[in-house]
């Protein structure tokens, strides 16, 4: 069985009182359980986007030959949590189904699959890459996903395998001279061990290679050929540097089969910012998740508070007005908090160290499979059905793996503030052309000491 998991609202359910207690309960959106009288009674798990009227529609008096569902006898008591947005809810209801009737239920309700993953057989004399979707406390830091699908997995591995000469069939060699080969060793795809044409160190150092290239997303075979390609191009040798570039083209190529996501999924370690629930009606907070290691942990609340997107666009392009802007609250006298008197990278700072602390490897596969699947589903949606925004750590720089702050709070803005709207643009010539039009001052009457200036519109070309 799965953790214990406890809803935050708890209500007693009587039939006499239904209506009061209904009306108790928020619109919002959320994940709620009617429970029956008796504990062995399974109750009712669902998310829903008005907690209300759903439960409305459940527990109001049945109408007359309606074969709509209704649990009016059946309930005893509503147990039900406010969620801020759909990934929030999906993860609340994972979590409930899973704690009351186990990890096997949680994933066959929401119809949760492993993602498919690259695996890399380090372990192997021969290692080579191949396509799945099973996991292995073992093979865990040589799987590189997740993918969207088993196709897109396997693309992004041929486009790979395609820049190296890595063996890519699927028996456990014995090589000897005799071996027959394969297809890919006659079209010059593969060093051959089989037949013994390689050293097993020449064939050692090409599996790093390709390992190097799924850990780096291909970045280090991108920086060599860049490099060599100069060096080529300044010793004007232009064969060899049009030849480097065409290769440089065919890894940028395969590089961006894979998303910025794909990576081992130990280092699966990302910041999920979305919604927060807007039951205390704190409208200035976002919800932060943690990925780590595939597994997803949270929601925290961050303040927005001092914090404002700015995207405003001047007819002299300033790049000031395209910056962020950091306003650190000022209380009022005796009525300072911790919150507001904190600037807002450090409430960030706070925050992000609270969901490291809770951050723990996780040793249940199954548990790690299914956090997976909720994390590909809301990931690989298309980015208009996507809310929410997803930060990784810095890779590079003296704050290697360190989160950016500053980005994450831009992010927070965002989702609570929504996208800035640019400023409508000054119009100058008009403004000049009015300017212009005012030709006369007229003293006020009774008033020589004030002016009333009245602007005279140019006259028609």
């Amino acid at each position: 069985m799965a953790t214990s998991f406890h809803f935050e609202h708890v209500l007693d359910f009587t039939r006499g009182q239904a209506d009061e207690i209904l009306r108790t309960i928020p619109a919002l959106p959320g994940v709620f359980a009617l429970c029956g009288a008796r504990r062995e009674d399974a109750p009712y798990l669902t998310q829903t986007a008005d907690l209300r009227r759903r439960m409305r529609r459940l527990l109001d008096p049945p109408e007359s030959q309606s074969k709509r569902l209704n649990l009016r006898e059946k309930v005893a008591r509503i147990e039900y949590c406010v969620t801020g947005s759909t990934f929030e809810s999906s993860l609340v209801l994972y979590q409930a189904i899973a704690a009351q009737f186990g990890y096997t239920e949680a994933r066959r309700r929401l119809k949760l699959h492993t993602p498919y993953f690259l695996r890399m057989t380090m372990e192997n004399a021969f290692p080579r890459v191949y396509s799945t979707n099973k996991l292995s406390k073992r093979g865990l830091a040589q799987m590189y996903g997740p993918f969207p699908s088993r196709l897109t997995a396997e693309r992004y591995c041929d486009a790979v395998l395609d820049l190296f000469k890595l063996r890519r069939c699927y028996e456990d060699l014995a090589p000897y001279p005799e071996h027959p080969g394969c297809v890919y060793g006659e079209m010059n795809k593969c060093i051959e061990p089989c037949k013994q044409a390689c050293t097993p160190e020449e064939y050692a150092a090409e599996a790093e290679a390709v390992k190097k290239f799924f850990d780096t997303r291909g970045e280090s075979m991108i920086i060599a050929i860049g490099l060599e390609r100069e060096v080529a191009s300044s010793a004007m040798q232009f064969e060899k540097a049009a030849a480097l570039h065409a290769q440089w083209q065919k890894v940028k190529a395969a590089q961006a089969l894979a998303d910025w996501i794909v990576r081992p999924i130990p280092k699966l370690k990302a910041i999920i910012i979305q919604t927060a629930a807007q039951e205390n009606e704190q409208a200035d907070q976002a919800a932060l998740f943690l990925l780590n290691g595939g597994c997803i942990l949270g929601p925290e609340r961050l303040s927005t508070l001092g914090v404002r997107a700015v995207r405003e666009q001047t007819s002299v392009g300033s790049s000031l007005f395209a910056q962020p802007l950091m306003l650190q609250a000022v209380p009022l006298e005796g009525a300072a908090t911790a919150d507001t008197s904190d600037s807002p990278e450090a409430r960030a700072a706070h925050v992000l160290s609270l969901l490291e602390e809770r951050a723990e490897p996780s040793s249940d596969l199954a548990l790690l499979s299914d956090h997976l699947s909720l994390l590909r589903r809301w990931y690989y949606r298309p980015e208009k059905q996507r809310n929410g925004e997803i930060f990784f750590p810095n890779e590079d720089g003296g704050d290697k793996g360190a989160w950016p702050v500053r980005k994450i709070l831009r992010g927070a803005a965002r989702i609570v503030l929504g996208d800035p709207k640019p400023m409508a643009e000054t119009q100058r010539d008009a403004a000049k052309e009015a300017a212009m039009g005012i030709k006369t001052k007229i003293l006020h009457e009774g008033r020589p000491d004030v002016e009333r200036v009245v602007p005279v519109l140019p006259k028609n070309r």
